[in-house]
């Protein structure tokens, strides 16, 4: 089925149909709502491409994210289901390009045969060349995340320098004065990622303003990087009473080296993080932690771009998010019970 035979049965002309469907020329109520009714009468659907040359758009969002390994991390794969939900809300489709720098070919399609109408990037760097060359090519976008330099910029962030410090201060209140930091992989903070540097920035100083004796390591994201860290953390200082994460695909290996080396939690040893509430939930004990609202910023994300496609020439916007702490039972007061000394079997003793 197609425009011809709708005019046709509608009596009226082609472009007469395409101005109905496109809303570029007025067309009278009478008329658009007979080739209304032919249209639902035949169950005609637009083709997409066609419909795109019609009204200069594609109703499709990119959802433009760098794999940082052979696998997406639960947190992840909660974004994108985030803004596949949101998008779907708008009538927009999302299309995920798996690319990363603006040399990427598939980038460069994404961009250059404008398939989408606007791109949400993830995995934000401090310094992050997709976003200059979508700046220098007016592409409309929105970041998950805010690079060193956001002024002017369209993004939704989580506040990972203030959370971050919201742990470490949990934990000093609670009597922990040795703790560690589990950071996302190496390769991630060398290449810039925004969220690993701004909480390493934070756990450093909330550390140093608590007079805190810390470590810091940068763990793979999977379980077993998570017990090879934990195992690390004993062995660099077996004193160490507590932990920061921001790594939430390493938490269940986190908790297993723990149990293996003889430590309760949070009876011997407590954990804390940011990390979003449905994986604090699938440990036990659950994890007390700094929820990342995953939903809530894929959401915001989508209603930024939608906006900014809407009105182009809106002021830029932004979102930064810092939810509270939620109290679960992975942390408790530190044992600060002083060690009896060994009795010295040398001395005289008075009977």
């Amino acid at each position: 089925m197609n425009i011809g035979e709708i005019a046709k049965r509608a009596g009226v002309s082609r472009s007469t149909v395409s101005y109905a469907l496109s809303g570029k020329r007025p067309v009278s109520d009478d008329t658009r709502q007979n080739i209304q009714r032919v249209i639902d009468e035949l169950g005609y659907r637009p083709n997409a491409s066609a419909r795109a040359l019609a009204n200069g758009r594609t109703s499709t969002i990119g959802l433009v994210f760098p794999p940082a390994g052979n696998h997406y991390t639960g947190m992840q794969l909660d974004f994108i289901g985030s803004v596949v939900e949101a998008a779907a809300a708008y009538d927009y489709d999302v299309l995920l390009s798996p690319s990363g720098v603006d040399s990427d070919r598939s980038f460069q399609r994404l961009l250059g045969e404008r398939r989408v109408d606007g791109a949400i990037l993830m995995e934000i760097r401090l310094e992050d060349d997709r976003l200059d060359h979508l700046t220098a090519v007016d592409f409309p976008s929105v970041a998950i995340g805010r690079t060193a330099h956001p002024r002017g910029s369209w993004w939704v962030g989580l506040d990972h320098t203030a959370l971050v410090a919201a742990c470490v201060h949990h934990l000093a209140d609670l009597g922990h004065r040795r703790i560690a930091f589990v950071n996302r992989p190496e390769p991630l903070l060398r290449a810039g990622y925004e969220s690993a540097h701004r909480g390493l920035d934070g756990f450093t100083k909330a550390a140093a303003e608590r007079g805190l004796t810390v470590q810091t390591y940068c763990c793979g994201d999977d379980a077993a990087s998570g017990q090879a860290c934990l195992e690390r953390i004993l062995h660099d200082d077996p004193a160490t009473t507590a932990l920061v994460t921001l790594n939430e695909a390493a938490l269940g290996g986190l908790y297993r080296g723990l149990a293996q080396s003889g430590l309760h939690v949070p009876r011997d040893f407590s954990v804390t993080g940011v990390v979003a509430s449905r994986w604090a939930e699938t440990v036990t004990p659950q994890l007390t932690a700094a929820d990342v609202p995953a939903e809530e910023m894929g959401r915001l994300a989508v209603e930024l771009l939608v906006e900014r496609l809407d009105h182009p020439d809106s002021p830029a916007r932004h979102h930064l998010l810092a939810p509270p702490i939620s109290l679960r039972a992975s942390t408790a007061p530190a044992d600060t019970t002083p060690t009896a000394p060994a009795p010295d079997l040398g001395a005289p003793t008075n009977l």
